[in-house]
């Protein structure tokens, strides 16, 4: 029978100064409405009555979810590719520049069918992927040849391998935050990086959309960070923040889905306008973009 999880205390950082700040709609799967409570201590929001570990599944199975069916359906998911094609040619030099070498021992952890792995893969580097989700494995097979392995292969792993564990859009769904935290510090080489690329709900585009961001994207976001609370996390495990990256496409690919929700039919022009207002403003201070890399070293 499908379990709910009701958070008494923050899942991030266990503080009880917990109070709802707004609710979203499922627009993926379930067209279910979802609360999400906001923490006072660490700034961390996060959904609540969100399916455990073992119900989760089913609001995963939709074609139109891309980073596991791959799908080229639709304008938002075309141009998702388009751009993508550009943003893994950015995402090997940021690895290379982190972790001062051109090639090395990777972790990907929620590879989704594959690109970012293969385009390691095929830079020279030694990459071990790890994906939860049965088609995105059998997609990144077919697509790349690359065998991901299930995510229980993490905790499997031998101690201090890597040069490098990354995760690009994955820790907000990841129900065992802290273990999963811990056990990156195990793997991680003295010296290593583990780069974080998370939504930022202390965004313009986030402010501009409220309850339709589609970064919330509930209940498979999980937690929904502020660099705040994504620095005390990972200062928590031990890990000290090197620095941040802003990621200027995801202000205009999330605008564009936000705008889907909150008119139907969306509003290309609008999407555009807030998706720029939102990069224009944070010239200033990278931490308010749409989504933020978080670089960390052990």
């Amino acid at each position: 029978m499908p379990q709910t999880i009701v958070y008494s205390a923050c899942p991030c950082c266990y503080s009880t100064a917990i109070y709802p700040a707004l609710s979203a709609v499922d627009y993926t799967v379930s067209k279910k409405r979802f609360e999400i409570f906001h923490c006072e201590d660490c700034t961390a929001r996060f959904t609540q009555h969100v399916p455990d570990a073992t119900s989760i599944a089913p609001y995963y199975q939709s074609v139109n979810y891309v980073s596991h069916s791959d799908t080229q359906k639709g304008l938002v998911n075309r141009l998702y590719h388009f751009v993508r094609n550009y943003t893994l040619k950015g995402k090997r030099n940021l690895v290379c520049n982190a972790a001062g070498t051109n090639t090395g021992t990777l972790l990907d952890v929620g590879a989704g069918t594959g690109a970012f792995a293969n385009t390691m893969k095929t830079a020279g580097w030694s990459v071990t992927a790890l994906e939860p989700d049965p088609t995105a494995r059998t997609n990144a097979f077919d697509k790349y040849g690359l065998t991901l392995e299930p995510p229980e292969k993490l905790f499997g792993l031998a101690d201090a391998q890597f040069d490098v564990i990354t995760m690009w859009h994955v820790l907000e769904h990841v129900h065992d935050l802290h273990g999963y935290l811990a056990q990156f510090y195990k793997l991680i080489k003295p010296g290593g990086k583990l780069i974080i690329a998370v939504p930022n709900y202390t965004s313009r585009d986030a402010k501009a959309y409220g309850e339709f961001w589609a970064a919330y994207d509930v209940p498979r976001h999980l937690y929904h960070f502020s660099p705040r609370s994504m620095e005390q996390l990972g200062r928590a495990k031990g890990f000290t923040l090197d620095d941040t990256k802003p990621m200027w496409f995801d202000s205009f690919y999330v605008s564009m889905l936000s705008e889907q929700y909150r008119n139907e039919g969306g509003n290309l022009i609008g999407a555009f306008w807030n998706g720029m207002l939102s990069n224009l403003g944070t010239l200033r201070d990278k931490k308010r973009c749409s989504s933020v890399i978080y670089i960390f070293n052990k």
